[in-house]
């Protein structure tokens, strides 16, 4: 059986098991690798191949689990890859709505384009176990494999939202939709809003999201009205809050600190056009250009220089901003639902180097604000170290730090805003306002 391309449709089970092999055991992400092994693909094909990828990466302990039960000793060297197509295997009885028939024999005959046809005999024994002994239906052992988590991250989880913890578990492992958020500066909401129903694409609107619509479906955003004219950037609803919250005005100096790819950036220019100046600083250089390809389509002009944003002194003028947002790098926790392979990726051994690496960062971008001006402190993470305790130990040792309680947490002791993942259909995030005294 061959797609249009000649290709055997087994190879995309080869693919899908390389991908995975490339993230679970040589530590690459899913934006490295994925995109290559989709390259020659057609589109249904490449959805195809990130679904799959993403399913085993969302239920991995499970399907390690079962691996283990039904795999005599692990295999090592070049079979290794052999257990990750196994778990693909698995993934497709268990959890997708591939055919029986189809996710044995093409996994089966994935071997051959795997140059592991040696273990053509094992991988259609431990499948048709899988099937005749319903593993599928068996309940997980306990509640951290059948969260999808690892278990360092599960604890912490359990530890810090005892009570909520099953809901935030379940949000985290559903599919997270396409936010849009409208180029006011190209198009008028309502005319947008028209040219989507115009190709019978539907959307939600968002109370809270002025410019934010919620695509139904996933697609390409490639191929929606406007995309090459700029008349839309892609962004979850809980990152469009950071311009508001930082409430850009005019005659301004803005610093937008790790800007990259540039949607905050071009969002506050959205808001409010008339700012003086808008500096986006990214350390990494490639990631850089993200930011300027970004601004090229949506239209905008700002500075933005590559720099470390903790070593101010190798690119700061002294001159001091009005506003700064700083969104730190952290460990991604919140956006798992949308990027899977960041819990496989990130370990327990990470957050005390990002933790140290945020409170370097904040004590650096504070003396380059004005006195007067605001810091709006932000986080795609939901671990309270990285959040609401940061913020706790810089406003303890900065004397001339003052938080704005406007949209704070219920909790006196917890400054900011935590968003959870799916809450209003929103990633999760994290914001403290910070004011320095005049």
């Amino acid at each position: 059986m061959k797609n249009h391309k000649g290709r055997q449709v087994a190879n995309l089970r080869a693919d899908a098991a390389k991908v995975l092999f490339q993230i679970l055991e040589e530590g690459q992400s899913a934006r490295e690798c994925l995109p290559l092994a989709q390259a020659q693909l057609k589109d249904q094909d490449k959805a195809w191949l990130q679904e799959m990828v993403y399913g085993v990466l969302r239920h991995l302990p499970i399907l390690q689990f079962w691996l283990r039960q039904l795999l005599d000793k692990p295999l090592k060297n070049r079979f290794k890859i052999t257990e990750h197509l196994i778990m693909l295997g698995f993934y497709q009885l268990a959890f997708s709505r591939v055919s029986q028939h189809a996710a044995v024999s093409e996994t089966v005959a994935a071997c051959q384009s795997l140059n592991t046809l040696a273990m053509k005999g094992l991988v259609n024994a431990i499948l048709r176990t899988f099937i005749r002994e319903d593993m599928a239906n068996q309940a997980a052992p306990n509640e951290q494999i059948a969260s999808g988590l690892p278990k360092w991250l599960y604890k912490k989880l359990e530890n810090a939202y005892p009570t909520q913890l099953a809901q935030l578990v379940d949000n985290m492992q559903i599919k997270a939709p396409i936010w849009l958020r409208v180029n006011t500066q190209k198009i008028t909401i309502a005319e947008f809003k028209q040219a989507l129903s115009a190709e019978n694409i539907e959307f939600q609107t968002s109370e809270n999201h002025i410019s934010g619509l919620i695509l139904a479906k996933g697609c390409d955003v490639t191929t929606l009205p406007g995309f090459a004219l700029g008349w839309f950037a892609v962004q979850d609803g809980a990152a469009q809050l950071a311009a508001e919250y930082l409430n850009p005005q005019a005659d301004e100096n803005i610093l937008d600190c790790c800007a990259a790819p540039g949607g905050k950036t071009c969002h506050m220019i959205e808001l409010q056009p008339n700012v003086k100046s808008i500096t986006a600083l990214e350390v990494d250089a490639y990631r850089a250009q993200r930011i300027q390809e970004n601004f090229d389509r949506l239209g905008h002009k700002a500075t933005i220089i590559v720099g470390d944003a903790s070593q101010p002194n190798s690119w700061w003028d002294n001159k001091q901003y009005e506003r700064i947002l700083l969104d730190a790098p952290c460990s991604a926790t919140g956006i798992i639902r949308r990027h899977p392979d960041i819990k496989w990726l990130r370990k327990a051994k990470d957050i005390e180097v990002l933790v140290e690496l945020q409170k370097q960062i904040l004590a650096a971008v504070w003396s380059q604000l004005k006195p007067g001006g605001t810091l709006l402190y932000a986080t795609c993470s939901i671990l309270p170290e990285e959040n609401h305790l940061q913020i706790s130990h810089f406003l303890s040792n900065t004397s001339d730090a003052i938080l704005d309680t406007s949209f704070n947490n219920d909790s006196v002791d917890k400054p900011g805003r935590q968003i959870f993942p799916g809450d209003q259909q929103m990633d999760g995030f994290y914001y403290a306002r910070l004011l320095k005294s005049a």
